[in-house]
């Protein structure tokens, strides 16, 4: 996992090449101001396994980068190698916790243990990724009562997966990779948690301009719809406008069902640092209404069966994914002054993603606080505009 010090004096000498660098700035200044001189800072602590992993490292894995030709290759590649990890982790998270209970794995927690663990490593096969994840939960076979037809009881087993407190799931990471996991692989792997859960929050304490939600309702009204059979850009603007004026409140984790207090328990119980400072309030503001989070406000909508009304966990094509890949695994994208006027584009900026709903107006699920609002385009710090994945456009 060391970078060599070859490798950090040629990026070093890469960045000061400028003539008109070192004499326009001088030598320490150069230092200062280059960003490839932060990133040889970032090698140097990563090299020396130093608790502070720096934030343009583990921002370049979760959210994407595009790297200078002065970066060195092998530092690109061991980014794309964890983007590459964090792919399959996700697609092993979404798979156990489609039989989870007790909230589920939480796969911000997952891939933040594997980047303190196993930066600088070559990309895990599918197998190794399942095998990382096995470590953080455990399968139960239990018993429900059913009732047949008839009216007898029966008994039928099936098995859960149950999440397992970290520091196990760490006893179960030394035993699979033959390692010890220090106190400093466990700081680390806690400060990139915090780091991305603190960015992913979404709305942050904004206080611009917004419209709030209308009166409380947990109706899905598809009156509206143009064509309920399929998943389009014109019926995600009505689904998203239908959510803003019934109120819907925001809650991290959620993405469009009524909060019951079982629900909030098993999202404290799944993001602990993230929800438990914010409990009481969300009990007296949101419990008994819908809530989501901004990507859930999509993903809702990706996965509501129009039959029952019901939103089913990972349907339709749809997986599970945050707004950072939802942005990353757009195929039509573009900064945000080219916007094009096409109602239901997705609007993104790092950690947070918004639905365009046309005439310069965004539908977003802002933040706790807030609920879902209405906001103008303008003044929002989008960065981007994409063609969400798994929506087709009219």
């Amino acid at each position: 996992m060391a970078i060599s010090a070859g490798l950090i004096v040629k990026a070093a000498a890469a960045a000061l090449s400028s003539e008109k660098v070192r004499k326009g700035a001088g030598w320490i200044l150069a230092a200062v101001l280059s960003p490839v001189i932060l990133i040889v800072a970032l090698l140097c602590a990563l090299g020396s396994g130093t608790a502070e992993h720096n934030n343009l490292s583990v921002q370049a894995s979760f959210y994407g980068a595009a790297f200078s030709e002065k970066i060195p290759a092998e530092y690109s590649e061991h980014v794309l190698d964890m983007q590459t990890a964090f792919s399959l982790l996700d697609s092993a998270v979404a798979s156990v916790n489609a039989s989870a209970e007790d909230g589920g794995l939480d796969p911000i927690q997952v891939k933040s243990v594997f980047y303190a663990l196993c930066f600088g490593e070559d990309a895990p096969s599918r197998r190794a990724a399942n095998r990382f994840t096995e470590c953080f939960y455990t399968t139960e076979v239990r018993t429900r009562i059913i009732t047949t037809v008839g009216g007898d009881d029966e008994l039928e087993t099936y098995t859960v997966n149950i999440p397992l407190p970290l520091e196990r799931a760490y006893a179960n990471l030394a035993a699979e990779l033959g390692r010890e996991i220090s106190a400093e692989d466990k700081k680390n792997a806690d400060h990139i948690y915090r780091m991305i859960t603190g960015a992913a929050m979404g709305g942050g304490s904004y206080d611009g301009s917004y419209l709030a939600g209308g009166e409380r309702s947990i109706e899905i009204d598809l009156s509206t719809f143009t064509d309920p059979a399929t998943k389009n850009n014109l019926d995600l603007v009505q689904y998203a406008i239908n959510a803003w004026q019934s109120g819907w409140g925001y809650v991290w984790g959620t993405y469009g069902n009524v909060l019951t207090d079982g629900l909030l328990q098993s999202k404290i119980n799944q993001y602990p640092d993230v929800l438990t400072k914010n409990a009481a309030f969300i009990r007296e503001r949101w419990l008994g209404g819908r809530t989501t989070d901004c990507v859930g406000l999509i993903k809702g909508y990706g996965w509501l069966n129009a039959d029952t009304l019901t939103i089913d966990y990972a349907t339709s094509g749809m997986p599970d994914i945050g707004a950072n890949q939802m942005y990353y695994s757009a195929t039509e994208s573009g900064t945000i002054d080219t916007i094009p006027e096409i109602p239901g584009l997705a609007v993104w900026h790092e950690g947070h993603i918004g639905v365009y709903i046309g005439n310069g107006e965004v539908i977003e699920a802002m933040g706790t606080k807030y609920g879902v609002v209405k906001t103008q385009l303008d003044g929002r710090g989008w960065t981007h505009w994409l063609k969400i994945p798994y929506i087709h456009y009219k």
